[in-house]
């Protein structure tokens, strides 16, 4: 029966691959379950049942001794690990990403299907008892050890194993965070470090039945991870200065973190003891740590949140970014099992509460409040350690349901990211595996926001308001469209100004409203942008502005609009693009596999500006019989060639012919291009 199961998915194109992806999808959702109850049950166990009673008889010698009840636990926690990697599953150790990388560069993926098992109790035990770890690098080795099981069972190829793989490890990100796109992105991003759409697709997929199967076992819900009591946003120019500027911190702050935790590796794997003790001697020094800082302890989500709503003092968040490096240096470093995604988040958020701290109270007008701060410090700091800002950026944007503060958090971020890539080529997930003489290669980078116009982005369908509204009738849409705002327009239709929720409650102030129309209280002052724009354009636009949306103009006729650009347009187009981007990396695997072939070639050509198929559509270039355009290359784009693509000026065409008829092809690219 394996045999025929195996045989119909080789042949299946889409059916087979879905039902994979989702099987693996309930595994991991599961999974995900089964690991936040185990570590709630070691926790009661270890540190509210041992620890209590050790802290009750210590009180009794010594008041203050009773403080020292997370020295043993911790360690008890570590000695216990310490036994189970080394006689159960070596690959347990340590933080689980790397191992799943190292995996996937060295043996197609393949993955011992007990380490899944092993996996889940070690890190129980070491998150449960206080070690300073994250459940998401377990939860990723888990969810791919799952789905290369599932697939070696199923005897598919190293490809579909990979992709197996990366539908684990994202299914576990997601029910991990309650994040389903940044599952996705965390798996292309940084576990098989590239996107073709058939990755693209069959992650997706995963990534949101483990979602779903994590919110019906749980009945947590479609809520944030770290709901805000307040909505942040950008308060001034100097705001996003601030913002950038703490960008550099995060970056160096993300070095910090990763050479403490080499180090500590290094030195633990020196140490002349029984390799089972060292995890035991790394959580009690830790343990020791945690009596002055216990909100590192676990995986630190209530310092997280108290950060993220303002409710920690400047100098107890400084304190506790220090101690979580070292305490998670100690926990994993010394070979216990747990991640550093979100001891990485804890560090940057307590960062970025300390820096917010000091600079809202230097400029408490200009600046946003500590939390806005911690959010963004959260996102810069993974992803400079990481080298992922895209997960980074989209991770924090779905555990706070916050997209208002998402240029300065995209402006920090990638920073963070440049000046930690700058600093070191390798990531607190890569430099493990350099270590061990393992290259994991990048993909080209390519900056799609260079590459992805406004008229790609907007949004066609435009809900305007007319200039003699009255302001009631305006308050009333606004609460029932629940929008920030609308274009202002006249009887004509042109565009006159934009209104907000802002405009509004200014109105308020002081004023009788029944009497006002829309264009007593609109601004009139109107940052537009253009269709032809690129992306990072109008990113800046929003970012000197502060503003929610950005109206699009007819350049022919600067007065009427052709759409409107939200912020979480943005962020929409950003995904597609990647997607569409897969597309060509497929179609570019193809043809460079042609060129090996026996009599296949490529002929190249770049079409100049009065070039004959300049402005054409490829429906109306006529392509010789004996050549098939492959691939349009524009600039740092590869675009999949469609019938209503328009050659540009600068495109280089890419076309597919054999040996023999080359000569002809390049002859005809020379005359028409």
């Amino acid at each position: 029966m394996r045999l025929k199961l195996s045989d119909w998915l080789r042949r299946s194109e889409t059916t087979g691959p879905v039902i994979v992806a989702v099987i693996i999808g309930v595994c991991t959702g599961f999974a995900a379950v089964a690991l936040r109850w185990s570590v709630d049950y070691v926790q009661a166990m270890l540190q509210e049942g041992l620890g209590g009673r050790i802290s009750g008889v210590c009180e009794s010698l010594h008041p203050w001794l009773g403080l020292l009840w997370p020295v043993p636990v911790v360690a008890l926690g570590g000695l216990v690990v310490g036994l189970i990697s080394r006689y159960l599953a070596k690959e347990t150790r340590g933080h689980g990403v790397p191992e799943v990388m190292a995996a996937v560069a060295r043996s197609g993926g393949r993955i011992r299907a007990r380490v899944a098992a092993v996996k889940l109790v070690s890190a129980a035990v070491t998150i449960g008892s206080g070690g300073s770890a994250g459940r998401e690098g377990p939860i990723v080795q888990i969810g791919a050890a799952c789905g290369s099981a599932l697939a070696q069972w199923l005897r598919l190829s190293d490809r579909m194993i990979i992709l197996c793989v990366a539908c684990g490890a994202a299914g576990g990100i997601s029910a991990t965070f309650n994040a389903p796109m940044a599952g996705v992105l965390f798996a292309l991003e940084v576990i098989v470090r590239r996107f073709t759409a058939r990755y693209f697709g069959l992650v997706v997929v995963s990534s949101a039945v483990a979602t779903i199967t994590m919110r019906t076992l749980s009945n947590e819900g479609d809520y944030p991870r770290f709901p805000l009591v307040e909505g942040y946003r950008m308060v001034s120019l100097w705001d996003l200065v601030f913002f950038v500027l703490m960008g550099v911190l995060c970056a160096l702050a993300a070095r910090a973190f990763a050479r403490t935790l080499f180090f500590v590796e290094d030195r633990a794997a020196g140490l002349r003891i029984p390799g089972e003790l060292k995890p035991a001697l790394g959580g009690g020094i830790m343990g020791l740590l945690a009596v002055a800082t216990p909100q590192v302890m676990g995986s630190g989500y209530g310092a997280i949140s108290d950060a993220l709503n303002n409710n920690l003092a400047g100098p107890l968040l400084l304190a506790l970014c220090v101690s979580k490096i070292l305490c998670t240096a100690l926990t994993v470093g010394s070979g216990g099992s747990g991640g550093v995604f979100v001891p990485a988040l804890f560090t940057g958020g307590m960062l970025g509460g300390a820096y917010g701290s000091l600079v809202h109270g230097w400029a408490p007008e200009l600046t946003s409040s500590p939390g806005a701060y911690a959010l963004v410090g959260m996102s810069a700091v993974f992803a400079a350690g990481a080298h992922a800002p895209i997960t980074g950026i989209i991770v924090l944007i779905e555990m706070t349901d916050n997209y208002h503060i998402i240029v300065p958090l995209m402006s920090a971020t990638v920073l963070a990211t440049f000046i930690a890539q700058r600093m070191s080529p390798d990531s607190m997930y890569t430099a493990k595996l350099r270590a061990q003489g393992i290259e994991i290669q990048d993909t080209p980078e390519v900056n799609l926001m260079d590459a992805i116009t406004v008229a790609e982005a907007m949004d066609e369908a435009v809900d305007c308001v007319a200039e003699e509204m009255p302001v009631p009738e305006l308050i009333e849409r606004l609460h029932r469209d629940h929008e920030r705002g609308y274009p202002v327009v006249n009887l004509d239709g042109d565009l006159v100004g934009i209104v907000t929720m802002r405009d509004v409650e200014e109105a308020l102030m002081g004023r009788n409203t029944a009497e006002l129309r829309v264009r007593d209280i609109c601004t009139r002052n109107v940052v537009v942008c253009r269709p032809d724009q690129t992306l990072s354009a109008a990113i800046s636009q929003f970012g000197v502005h502060s503003f929610g949306r950005l109206p699009v103009i007819d350049p022919d006729r600067p007065s009427r609009m052709v759409g409107i650009l939200r912020r979480t347009d943005i962020v929409s187009a950003y995904l597609d693009a990647w997607r569409r981007g897969s597309e060509m990396t497929e179609r570019d695997e193809a043809l460079r596999s042609a060129r090996v072939g026996h009599d296949m070639v490529l002929a190249q050509g770049t079409v100049g500006a009065g070039a004959a198929l300049s402005g054409k559509t490829v429906r109306e270039a006529v392509f010789p019989e004996k050549a098939t355009l492959g691939v349009i290359r524009r600039g740092p784009m590869s675009v999949v060639p469609r019938g209503s693509t328009v050659i540009q000026p600068g495109d280089t065409l890419v076309l597919l012919t054999t040996r023999g008829d080359a000569p002809e092809v390049r002859e005809w690219l020379g005359k028409m291009t």
